[in-house]
């Protein structure tokens, strides 16, 4: 039965992909439609992103209550009601208030599905995880790219992602026992809750914090403004540019895949030196070499080199900081990750906006520079750790 329940955590995760890909592959389309600003989608992503931080700094105190199985099923239906309403609005500020739902579910099942992989599965395992979550991104660009092809838009595509929430959230609902069963208890009453302030002076949980941040900064701003930036800077068609970024969501898939292939033979932080090289590459070629096909293709090598950075500094968590402490620190992990997702995405709109598209890249090399420099100081700091 504990490969079932794995099989459903993975569909869950499938779930929690759908909606991220889904609004940085439309908001061309969007914009254009309601006549907005490019940076204006800034407000959705804070809103979106609001409610995420507030349910991962929640998210302990809700698994030791209600436990992992039905916190993780209220928030997927969550997300299906949001992304409902997004479908079926003829209005920017309404598409902004149904963004505080979405926010608030993606929040608590990141954080419980990665605790709870994290405390019962391999490092393989928590990497297949995160490549069914790169599944549910790659598909939302299709739906997008189909419906745009006919006569609903791209809300169609929105409602296309709403039904798969929704039979994701049958599965959760069908499955609900198996959770009791694998955990032998209805709650997780081994969580340790712990203070922001006591969190925050364990040694080493700040710098994670910063390769989170960093991350998180690289995948979400390519997610919601590479489209933007081949539309912008590359002169290509919003259909065109929502066909091609399926190459990015893609590589995010195929990375996480191949991280958790090759994580039954090499250690975590190998793996994460592997990823440094390949991403440092995409980033080198996106700037450099200024053709349309070469920048897709050094999207792909982004996403496939930043793609297994979130699984294994996740799996690392409980190995680093003890698994009773495990949610309360992941929680604020993506706390930290969610207002990257927040602010840095607003951060590089802005600058397309004043200054061009063509600052893209170099803002994305800014965030790796980051993320290489916080991620050798950890591994020198807590090697011993790690051997």
């Amino acid at each position: 039965m504990i490969t079932v329940l794995l099989i459903v955590i993975y569909i869950a995760f499938i779930g929690l992909g759908v909606p991220d890909s889904l609004f940085g592959t439309a908001w061309p389309a969007v914009y254009e439609e309601f006549g907005l600003p490019l940076a204006s989608g800034s407000f959705v992503t804070v809103i979106m992103s609001a409610g995420t931080v507030t349910s991962s700094m929640l998210s302990a105190r809700l698994l030791r209550r209600f436990g992992t199985g039905r916190v993780t099923l209220v928030s997927t239906l969550l997300t299906a009601i949001a992304i409902l309403g997004m479908s079926r609005t003829g209005s920017f500020w309404f598409m902004c208030l149904c963004a505080l739902p979405l926010g608030l579910g993606a929040g608590a099942i990141d954080t419980g599905l990665n605790n709870y992989v994290s405390l019962h599965y391999s490092a393989a395992q928590m990497s297949f995880l995160h490549c069914f979550y790169g599944i549910g991104i790659t598909v939302s660009p299709m739906l997008i790219a189909r419906a745009m092809n006919g006569d609903s838009g791209w809300r169609g595509g929105y409602a296309m992602a709403f039904w798969i929430q929704i039979a994701i959230v049958l599965i959760l609902l069908v499955s609900l026992s198996l959770w009791k069963k694998e955990s032998n208890e209805e709650t997780d009453e081994s969580t340790q809750v712990m203070s922001l302030r006591e969190i925050a002076s364990t040694p080493g949980v700040r710098l994670m914090w910063i390769m989170f941040f960093a991350s998180v900064t690289i995948e979400m701003s390519c997610g919601g403004w590479a489209c933007t930036y081949l539309v912008e800077s590359k002169g290509i068609s919003a259909e065109n540019g929502a066909r091609l970024i399926l190459f990015y969501f893609l590589g995010i898939a195929i990375g996480r895949f191949l991280s958790g292939l090759l994580a039954m033979k090499l250690s975590c932080h190998t793996i994460i030196k592997c990823g440094m090289v390949v991403l440092g590459c995409g980033i080198v070629m996106l700037l450099l070499i200024p053709s349309t096909n070469m920048a897709v293709a050094s999207l792909f090598l982004i996403a496939l080199g930043n793609s297994p950075m979130f699984p294994n500094f996740t799996y690392l968590t409980p190995m680093c900081f003890g698994k009773e402490k495990s949610a309360s620190i992941m929680g604020t992990q993506f706390a930290v990750s969610n207002i990257a997702y927040m602010a840095m995405p607003v951060v590089c709109s802005l600058l397309g906006q004043v200054l061009g598209m063509w600052i893209f890249p170099w803002f994305i090399l800014l965030a790796f520079i980051v993320l290489l420099i916080s991620t050798l100081i950890l591994f020198v700091q807590m090697q011993r750790s790690w051997i």
